[in-house]
Order: C-alpha cells, then structure tokens, then sequence
C-alpha cells in the first residue's frame, strides 16, 4: 500500500477542511445581523447588571425608609414636596429618548436605492442623535442643578440617610447615562468620519435600546424619591420587609 500518498491524500483533506472552517468564520464575523446579535447579547447583560445593582439599591433604601431616623425628603415643607425640576429633567430625558427612537425609525427606513430620500432620511437620523445627546447634557445638567439646591438649603449627603439615597440614586443613575454618553460621542465621531449606513443601524438601535431603558429606570426611582411615608410602609410591607 502507498502510505506516502494516503498520507498527502489525508494532509489535503485537513487543509481544505481548515479552509472552509476559516471561510465560515470570517463569513459570520463580517455578517452584519451577527454583529448586531452580539451587541445586543451584550447589551441586554450590562441592563441586567444595572437591573440588579438598583434592585439592590432600592431594597436597602425601603429597609432603611423604616426605621425612626428616617426623615423624609417628600413631606410638605421638604425639598422633593413639589419636586418641580425634577419633572424638568424628566420631561429633557423624555425628549432625548423620543429623538433616540425617532433616530432608530429613520436608520431602519433608509433606502439605499434612492440617492436622494437616502440622503434625507440619513441627514434626519443623524440629527435626531445629535439631539437625542443634547437633551441628554440638559437632563444631567438640571440634575447637578438639584443637587446644587439641596447643598444651598443644607441637605448635605450625610446629613440623614434619605439625603445619602437621593444623591446614590441620583447619582448612579447620571454615571449610567454619562457610560452611554462616551458611547453616544463614539457613535456620531464614527458617523461624521463616514461610518456605513450598517454601523448607523447597529449603533442607534443599541442607543435607543439603552436610553429607554435608562428613562423606564428614572421614572421608578423618581417614584422611589417622591412618593408618601405611607407608600413606603406598604411597599415594605408587601416585600416582607
């Protein structure tokens, strides 16, 4: 039996194999719908580490809400009674989320075929993240505002254990957005450097994704940070707490 030519029969074999292993897993890499699946993956497991962290931040807060020193900062007289700027920030980060959505809705429409609508719908999303940011920097803005007014009235963070919860919940929050900010600023460099209507798609829709959610969050913790002794009680109460 000719072992050498089994032997070169077999090499070739493995090389082609290789080589289409190669082919395959350039093929998936470069496939745009894989990228956008992974992002996503990795996306959705950053929001359920977010998820968990303020989940925890809110039990504490509801065991702590409890106890005798805790001096509500929703009682009349107190500075979250009327909580007026904050619906101010929240109406900014309202704004910010619809353009982040309609930004998303344009990238998705955009038609290649057509020169002229492409260049539109492309000019029009471009701008709706531009303003989508903006708001967001007037959101963060109005919230170093409130925080600038509790220190002036003398609600320090480690005056009572309800001021230290509003300036975490805030606070981590605002470092949140300011995370999507960095990748907000990356997504428009690349953009205006030219970047493929594919990297447009992929980038807005995980901005959209993550400003919604950040938005959803805000409005529980804003309910957290307004609401009555009472509905602390019955929280606590129906968590066992």
């Amino acid at each position: 039996m000719n072992t050498s030519y089994l032997l070169k029969e077999s090499n070739t074999n493995d090389d082609g194999d290789d080589d289409s292993q190669g082919n395959l897993s350039r093929s998936w890499g470069n496939n745009p719908e894989n990228h956008n699946l992974h992002n996503k993956t990795g996306l959705r497991i950053l929001l359920l580490v977010i998820s968990s962290l303020f989940f925890l931040f809110i039990i504490a807060f509801l065991i702590r809400s409890q106890l005798s020193d805790w001096e509500h900062l929703s009682e009349p007289w107190k500075p979250l009674a009327q909580p007026w700027q904050l619906w101010i920030n929240t109406a900014s980060l309202v704004v910010a989320s619809i353009f982040f959505q309609s930004a998303r809705f344009l990238s998705r429409r955009i038609d290649v075929g057509n020169a002229t609508q492409y260049q539109k719908d492309f000019r029009i999303a471009f701008q709706c993240l531009i303003l989508g940011g903006i708001f967001t920097i007037t959101f963060l803005a109005g919230q170093l505002y409130v925080w600038r007014e509790f220190v002036q009235l003398g609600y320090y963070i480690n005056a009572n254990p309800a001021n230290s919860f509003f300036y975490l919940f805030t606070g981590m929050h605002g470092l949140h957005l300011l995370g999507g900010m960095i990748a907000w600023s990356m997504t428009v460099s690349r953009v205006w450097n030219g970047a493929s209507l594919e990297h447009l798609k992929v980038k807005i829709d995980l901005c959209a994704i993550y400003w919604h959610y950040m938005l959803g969050l805000w409005l529980v913790l804003m309910f957290f940070l307004t609401s009555s002794p009472e509905t602390y009680a019955t929280l606590a109460r129906l968590c066992g707490l």
